[in-house]
């Protein structure tokens, strides 16, 4: 290697070059199919249009990292060793708007919102780094403390089953809808002085139903827990580094050999075929939906800056405004064609940034050809299969690892803010917290609310966000300290 080149920009022979950006596809491989899989479920999607969205967002992973990475004239990438995935910040707010809206209709809203979101985040780059100072490391632990506990809820589902629909933990008993068919029919007969039913009268949910819970279910996702605490505990560098992409092919494996996991679909998959944008129409543009996901963007493109601040200090490259302007351009523009391409919004990947820390490869080329990798693996239309084949139980294992380290990572970050000297930030943890849960404990709270808000404030992440920011304003006032913001983005790669 030349003198005058900088490790960031050093180019490694192919084989290395090959074998480490594998190594980054497979750290951050199961946190990027997490969300398709949530989302796709969630607008209940059927498994071939869930398979493409795997399929997609891999494509789209891809892509994006090469832009980041390698960069796009001056503009776009902030030329660093960064892998670009899908944000866990907006899983709660999609989640939200499939319940309410499911089946392609649904993605198109969410496509629509996420659209509108990344333009917005295009616009305002160069504004964000202003923000800095109303998101210091009592904010950002807040928000991603409540991100955490909010995604938990989808891993202890995956264990268990749903509170509603097939897999809800009662049914209606069949002796009790029969007697109410009787006495239906026998009000409706000609002469009847039986009065009629009132109308949506509906019987209680009083039967165990043997889809909730079962004991096999549960021992799965044990094995699959046990088995990632197993390998982060005994494993070695990069083994314990995909400790978690580990337990789900033990998962597979197990579920397979008892016969619960079916590659019919993976058989029938192509070999072979290009991701097609707008693939289920038109988006739909609701402005509540895009305001809800803007609100999300700044968030993410606030993490964002820390992790770039704190990648400089790792690879010796300092950050400069135009540099940090061109990475969070590059969010916006990531967005915008994840939304095109049938997937979701796009940031950069933490546990990739640990992992500069602890291999010491700075070159930005190791991700450019681990972008590489991942637009190949979203061109193999069998890959999103087999991951689409995977019994929920078995990602309901490794579901409350990955959703509980997002909450470790707020808990880390909050360690290092003053509680001792500044008991206003206690309150602005608190009372931020409290407003996160009020859609978990409580989610009719909302049901007296104007319906056009309800997307807005149904998800805790937003509300402790705008929480958590109004009173850290009120008590600590809005002083920047781009030095907390890099230690606390550093403690989270710890």
């Amino acid at each position: 290697m030349s003198n005058s080149t900088h490790p960031v920009d050093e180019v490694l022979p192919a084989p290395r070059l090959a074998a480490l950006g594998i190594q980054h596809v497979l750290v951050m491989y199961a946190g990027a199919i997490a969300v398709p899989l949530i989302i796709g479920r969630a607008l209940k999607l059927d498994p071939e249009q869930v398979a493409f969205l795997i399929s997609a967002d891999l494509f789209v992973c891809g892509l994006v990292t090469i832009i980041q990475s390698f960069g796009a004239t001056q503009w776009f990438g902030i030329k660093l060793p960064v892998m670009m995935g899908v944000t866990f910040a907006a899983v709660g707010p999609m989640v939200a708007m499939a319940n309410a809206n499911q089946g392609p209709d649904g993605a198109r809203m969410i496509f629509g919102a996420i659209i509108g979101a990344g333009i917005v985040a295009f616009l305002i780059a160069p504004l964000v780094s202003r923000m800095l100072r109303f998101f210091p490391p009592v904010v950002t632990g807040t928000i991603i403390v409540v991100i955490g506990a909010s995604l938990m809820r989808i891993g202890i589902n995956w264990i268990f089953g749903n509170p509603v629909g097939p897999t809800a933990p009662r049914l209606v008993a069949p002796e009790h809808a029969e007697w109410l068919k009787t006495v239906t029919e026998m009000a409706a007969a000609t002469g009847s002085t039986i009065p009629p039913i009132p109308a949506k009268l509906a019987l209680a949910a009083t039967a165990p139903n043997a889809a909730y819970a079962p004991l096999v279910n549960v021992a799965i996702s044990a094995v699959v827990l046990l088995s990632i605490l197993v390998i982060a505990k005994f494993g070695k560098g990069f083994v314990a580094n995909i400790a978690v992409l580990l337990g789900i092919l033990i998962g597979g494996v197990l579920t397979a050999s008892l016969g619960m996991m079916h590659f019919d679909k993976v058989a029938s998959a192509e070999w072979f075929e290009l991701i097609t944008p707008l693939r289920f129409g038109m988006p739909i543009f609701d402005p509540i939906l895009i305001i809800t996901m803007v609100l999300v963007m700044i968030v993410v493109m606030i993490e964002s800056t820390g992790m770039f601040l704190a990648l400089g200090d790792m690879t010796g490259r300092k950050v400069t405004q135009p540099m940090l302007s061109a990475g969070l351009r590059t969010d916006g523009l990531g967005t915008i064609i994840g939304g095109l391409f049938n997937t979701f919004p796009y940031t950069s990947f933490s546990q990739n940034v640990g992992l500069v820390g602890v291999t010491g490869v700075k070159s930005r080329f190791v991700c450019v050809a681990g972008g590489v990798i991942l637009l190949i693996l979203g061109l193999v239309p069998k890959m999103g299969a087999l991951v689409e084949a995977l019994p929920t139980v078995v990602l309901g294992g490794a579901g409350l690892v990955m959703f509980g380290m997002v909450a470790a990572t707020g808990i880390r970050i909050l360690s290092n803010v003053d509680f001792k000297t500044n008991r206003n930030n206690l309150f602005v943890v608190a009372v931020s917290i409290g407003f996160g849960m009020i859609p978990l404990v409580a989610p009719d709270f909302k049901m007296w609310m104007p319906h056009d808000i309800h997307p807005l404030i149904e998800s805790g992440i937003l509300l402790a966000s705008v929480s958590a920011v109004v009173l850290n304003a009120f008590f600590n006032g809005t002083k920047v300290n781009e030095a907390e913001i890099r230690e606390a983005a550093m403690a989270s790669e710890a």
